[in-house]
């Protein structure tokens, strides 16, 4: 009997090994082409697309709008002016009538869409292409644009691309020493927009993750590896040749010391006003708002003028808004009734031979900031032309929508050659409690905030300060409740209260003034008095801060001896 023999089964373990040793030669290729694929270059070209038919590079980024190109003429969108340029002040659109207003220091340049016409200040201005409207985007022409903000404008045909740059821009240049590439963004496997040749040239605007930010002589923008560019040189954009800018006038070896003269219906007989030692500025209400159409009522007097000019004195005049908000807000709103305001004012100032006019609105709608400065900004050039100086009174930082939260004091500040503080009415006449017309912290507090916060040159500003005092009269009703009320009094008044009841005057530490009180048909009457002492301390506050001047409200309300004390107090050392 044969022994039984059994065969070896195969074992199946060979296909397994196979599978894994396959699996692995795969995913090892997989990471191999994984790598590959993120260290090597991406090497896909597309054309440059900024998303405009003729897109706008400035500073190495493109605008969200583009430029409208008509053969060599070129106009650039009034968004991309405003938002990338921030020339929002400097250059307005009226959308109602089609008017474009643009100002510098000056310069104002006034046109309308669709037309080849404008002035420049008075002069006839010729325009080569008319500003347009298309798609509700504003479209300008870049002449005056070049012309009044030094703009540098070029044009690549090739690419149709418009690179702006302004005026004193210093830009860093490179060449690719080698062939090399412009990419979409700062990565090796970003798309290529164009392929650079040896030794080409760039402008380098900045840098973002290792990567310069560029762009090439025929405007394309994009990415470009540091390593692969070599910096050569600055280029300078060229800062345009301005005329000489108006210098204001000044006072040699001491400062403005001007008085507002209040003018309700007459001027006063010049006949009657004693001397104004040291006073070397007189301001008389003369010019008033007088309907929403930008007429304005004048109650000038050419004898006032002679007067002044032959004591040595300048005359700026007071322009007023007739501190009516909504007969301001139809003058401010339209571009013609400010400009109706502004020929007459030029008129008024050749007429009556005036160095200066001094502009008082108050109680101004908010909404009028911007026309308000809109207004500045139209009027000063003007006036400068003329020889003409600008102020405007301002009134101390407060949260009064009406009275003080309307005035742009930065923006109007860059303008005007004066700005006078109104820093009177701490208390004011209707006020519910007593107290000092101006205390002299509160004072000190109203110029630091306006130079600090606004950042307006101390230079330019000159300190209000008042000639009258407020009589307040506190008497308690039949409920208890003690009723406050006051009257305004002017300087001998005052003198004459203290001297006919004898009283005396004590120093009060928290206002910095003299202060009297006294009994009357059982009320208490009370008087922070303004004086020789308060008028030394005010104008030492306007040589601390070095402020051009002051400037007192208002001339009839001074006693004969107050204008020696101010002027000796501006002229001695500090």
């Amino acid at each position: 009997m044969e022994p039984v023999r059994f065969r070896a089964r195969r074992k199946s373990g060979g296909y397994l090994k196979w599978i894994v040793v396959l699996s692995g030669l795969l995913a090892m290729l997989s990471v191999i082409w994984v790598g590959w694929e993120r260290l090597s270059p991406n090497n896909r070209e597309v054309k440059p697309d900024y998303g405009t038919a003729h897109p706008i590079i400035y500073h190495g980024e493109a605008a969200k709008v583009g430029a409208s190109v008509e053969g060599n003429n070129i106009r650039l969108p009034l968004s991309f002016i405003h938002d990338q340029l921030g020339l929002e002040q400097e250059v307005y659109f009226e959308d109602k009538t089609g008017t474009i207003v643009m100002t510098n220091a000056n310069k104002v340049l006034r046109f309308k869409t669709n037309a080849l016409t404008a002035t420049m200040n008075k002069a006839a201005y010729p325009l080569r292409i008319a500003a347009e409207v298309k798609d509700d985007e504003v479209y300008l022409p870049t002449t005056p644009l070049e012309e009044l903000y030094g703009l540098h404008i070029e044009y690549n045909k090739n690419t149709d691309i418009v690179t702006v740059m302004r005026a004193g821009d210093a830009v860093q240049r490179g060449i690719s020493p080698e062939e090399g590439v412009i990419r979409t963004s700062p990565s090796n496997h970003a798309t290529i927009v164009k392929r650079l040749a040896q030794k080409e040239e760039l402008r380098i605007w900045g840098e973002k993750d290792g990567w310069y930010i560029v762009q090439s002589i025929d405007g394309v923008a994009g990415y470009a590896s540091k390593k692969g560019i070599t910096l050569t040189d600055l280029e300078q954009v060229k800062v345009q040749q301005e005329p000489v800018p108006y210098n204001a006038w000044k006072v040699i070896g001491s400062k403005i010391n001007l008085t507002w003269e209040a003018v309700y219906q007459q001027t006063p007989d010049t006949s009657k006003i004693g001397e104004l030692t040291g006073v070397n500025v007189v301001s008389p209400t003369w010019f008033e708002l007088l309907d929403d159409e930008g007429n304005i009522k004048s109650k000038a007097d050419k004898q006032y003028v002679q007067w002044a000019h032959k004591k040595g004195m300048q005359v700026w005049a007071v322009f007023s808004n007739s501190f009516e908000p909504d007969r301001t807000t139809a003058a401010l709103g339209s571009a013609n009734t400010r400009l109706q305001m502004i020929r007459q004012l030029s008129a008024f100032a050749e007429l009556y031979q005036l160095q200066g006019i001094n502009l008082d609105f108050e109680n101004v709608n908010t909404s009028d900031k911007a026309n308000l400065v809109q207004f500045v900004r139209e009027l000063t050039p003007l006036m400068h032309e003329q020889g003409v100086v600008v102020s405007i009174d301002v009134s101390p930082k407060s949260n009064s929508e009406m009275w003080s939260l309307f005035l742009d004091r930065a923006a109007l500040g860059k303008t005007v050659d004066y700005m006078m503080i109104m820093a009177y009415d701490e208390h004011w006449a209707s006020s519910p409690v007593s107290g000092s017309v101006a205390s002299l912290p509160w004072t000190e507090q109203s110029v630091k905030t306006i130079i600090e916060e606004d950042g307006v040159p101390a230079n330019k500003l000159v300190l209000g300060m008042p000639l009258y005092a407020r009589l307040w009269t506190e008497k308690k009703d039949d409920s208890g409740k003690t009723k406050v009320t006051s009257k305004a009094l002017g300087m001998d008044t005052v003198n004459g209260i203290i001297a006919e009841r004898k009283l005396k005057l004590t120093f009060d530490a928290d206002s910095g003034q003299h202060y009297v009180e006294y009994k009357e048909d059982g009320a208490l009457q009370r008087i922070w008095l303004e004086d020789g002492l308060s008028m030394k301390s005010r104008t030492a506050l306007a040589k601390k801060y070095g402020l051009a001047g002051v400037a007192t409200w208002q001339r009839q309300f001074s006693s004969d001896d107050i204008w020696g004390i101010i002027n000796q107090s501006l002229k001695q050392l500090p």
